[in-house]
């Protein structure tokens, strides 16, 4: 009698699925109760609305990871070549054309959806910077080569995406120089590289501020150096400029050790974005320092799952892909819980997998697959060796 396949086979690392679930798991749980005040304004209260809304990404989300994980990485090499040009076509079009709110284009509308096109720029980027970096390991030591092949790639994207959105230029500039320095780029070069890039762009912020010109050019250049100001200012003034990160401590401080329980929320309801940016306060205030200490083991151990896949891949261009994606999302999520404890200036960042959002979740969950083909390909590997 033939043994039956299931239906739907997971295949790569058990843990980082195991992971995937629990953070799905979390998700469902905590937007359900932090969209309450949200359904009140625009769904008439249905507050099962936005969590049947935030359930449908989540399942398109995992179709996209399941598909992702099953076609062979070597595959995305190419394709990361076609989509890293694609990605510079699409953030050229949105600081053009695409949605402005709070003076930034960030958005592009399709078929009534909003795709942040950063987001496929950091996919894409990760993908073509693993390629590059295979195609370059015998002139890493090179500065024009490395210049030309890995530095101004890395630029293009973060100059497109730096005028509407400073926090992910950052953190796509932090993760690509991580990436490069693990496949070998001498730290003298990445060192010159960054004193260059820092040095460039606070010329271009002071210029923002004070002449006209430039300033239209870069209009939140004013609100960038207010997040810093008012992060390293005494917040003990009872001033509307801290209400987001005072309405965030209060939340933690609810939540205490064992937090006030699933659904029991008080913050949820004055707390600006408590469904995405400020998601991760809302899970200590419910579920206390324990729920909150749970979800960072959790990315923690996303991290050490993704660095093994890069210890034990026998391909290069395998290897730097993991680890540059997993790079990506851990030092996002690291950021939001950072922000929302008042350990970094706020940034706008949402909590990978967990937050609400749309498009989002869906590349996000299309980054993990991709990981998982790498692992999925290392197993596959193993068996066969074993078999020999």
């Amino acid at each position: 009698m033939k043994e039956r396949k299931p239906y739907i086979n997971l295949e790569g690392d058990k843990t980082i699925w195991a992971v995937v679930f629990l953070l799905m798991l979390a998700s469902i749980l905590v937007v359900y109760s932090a969209t309450g005040a949200l359904a009140y304004k625009n769904a008439a209260g249905n507050t099962w609305h936005y969590f049947l809304k935030h359930g449908m990404f989540l399942v398109v989300g995992f179709f996209a990871m399941y598909v992702t994980h099953i076609i062979p990485h070597r595959y995305y090499s190419r394709l990361g070549q076609l989509a890293f040009f694609i990605s510079l076509g699409l953030l050229i079009y949105t600081l053009v054309a695409g949605v402005n709110l709070n003076n930034a284009s960030r958005w592009i509308s399709i078929g009534g959806h909003s795709l942040q096109t950063s987001d496929v720029a950091k996919l894409a980027l990760m993908m073509f910077l693993a390629r590059q970096l295979v195609k370059c390991k015998d002139y890493l030591c090179d500065w024009k080569e490395v210049t030309w092949k890995l530095f101004i790639p890395l630029t293009a994207v973060c100059v497109l995406i730096f005028p509407a959105n400073f926090s992910t230029a950052a953190l796509v500039m932090l993760t690509g120089l991580c990436l490069l320095f693990l496949g070998g780029v001498y730290f003298r070069h990445i060192f010159a590289y960054v004193g260059v890039m820092m040095g460039t762009a606070a010329l271009v912020i002071v210029l923002a501020l004070y002449v006209p010109a430039i300033q239209q050019a870069f209009p939140r250049a004013q609100t960038w150096v207010n997040r810093v100001e008012n992060f390293s200012a005494d917040k003990s003034e009872n001033s509307d400029v801290f209400y987001q990160v005072s309405q965030a401590k209060i939340a933690v401080v609810n939540g205490g050790i064992k937090g006030r329980g699933p659904g029991k929320s008080i913050q949820r309801n004055t707390l600006p974005h408590p469904y995405s940016d400020y998601i991760y306060a809302i899970i200590i205030e419910e579920y206390g320092l324990i729920g909150g200490a749970f979800i960072l083991i959790l990315y923690m151990v996303f991290f050490f799952r993704g660095r093994r896949i890069f210890s034990l891949a026998n391909d290069p261009y395998g290897a730097y892909l993991a680890m540059g994606l997993s790079l990506s999302l851990v030092i996002q999520a690291l950021v939001n819980m950072a922000v929302a404890v008042d350990l970094f200036p706020v940034t706008g960042q949402t909590l990978p997998l967990v937050s609400m959002g749309g498009t989002s979740i869906i590349f996000t969950c299309i980054t993990i697959g991709i990981i998982l083909s790498v692992s999925r390909d290392l197993n596959i590997l193993k068996v066969k060796y074993a078999a020999i």
